[in-house]
């Protein structure tokens, strides 16, 4: 059973004259496990569409299910919880906070219940093993190079298990050699997660690697043509 299902989703942005639409019916349906790139050129709706799926942007059209739940039916707190509980985000640009360590960071998103209980701090110190960073989990991002930082992002991405992670040109700002290993992290670690994976690309070396590849353009989604 798919755990994300979307259907005929539409988003559009009134203007002036006649509404500016984005998304023109997205179809997508995605399970535990499963791995999609997406790829499209700009001003194609990625970044509306990723938007939406990280329940940041409400859709005006279409429905949206993630585990059973329609999280644009949540009051405003309760799509925060269940936005934190269930999707992991990796941006291109880190945003990591440059006054903690890297072990601090990962562990951002529990804080928002509160100060992080030894699970979370011992989730945290696993995930950090894992991405190879156990000897750095002290340093904070200035001492770490691009690629590490990267790490620490996906890192954080998993603290709170979610099954669904959404990546927005992970390795857009990496070399060839780390953008290989980050894509390869990746997909080890949704491997072994058993979560669902959506990234967002302009690279088809990244797109290549994953199982799925999807083009969007002029708002529609469409199966890549390369």
């Amino acid at each position: 059973m798919a755990n994300l299902v979307i259907k005929d989703l539409k988003k559009e942005y009134p203007t002036r004259g006649e509404p500016l639409e984005i998304l023109k019916g997205i179809d997508l349906e995605l399970s535990s496990g499963d791995n999609l790139a997406i790829i499209g050129p700009s001003g194609s709706g990625k970044s509306t569409l990723l938007n939406v799926l990280g329940t940041l942007d409400h859709p005006t059209g279409g429905s949206y299910t993630l585990n059973d739940t329609d999280p644009f039916s949540l009051d405003e707190d309760e799509l925060a919880a269940f936005r934190n509980a269930n999707i992991g985000f990796i941006f291109q640009e880190h945003h990591l906070l440059p006054q903690l360590s890297v072990l601090e960071n990962v562990l951002i998103p529990t804080m928002a219940n509160g100060k992080p209980v030894a699970a979370d701090v011992a989730r945290a110190e696993e995930l950090v093993q894992r991405v190879g960073l156990a000897d750095r989990s002290h340093h904070r991002p200035a001492e770490l190079s691009g690629g590490e930082r990267e790490r620490v992002a996906v890192a954080r991405s998993l603290i709170c298990s979610p099954s669904l992670v959404l990546a927005d040109e992970p390795t857009g700002n990496l070399d060839h050699r780390n953008a290989q290993q980050i894509g390869e992290l990746l997909l080890e670690i949704q491997e072994a997660e058993s979560m669902a994976l959506i990234v967002v690309t302009h690279s088809r070396d990244l797109a290549d690697m994953l199982g799925r590849k999807l083009e969007i353009n002029d708002g529609r989604l469409s199966s890549a043509t390369v």
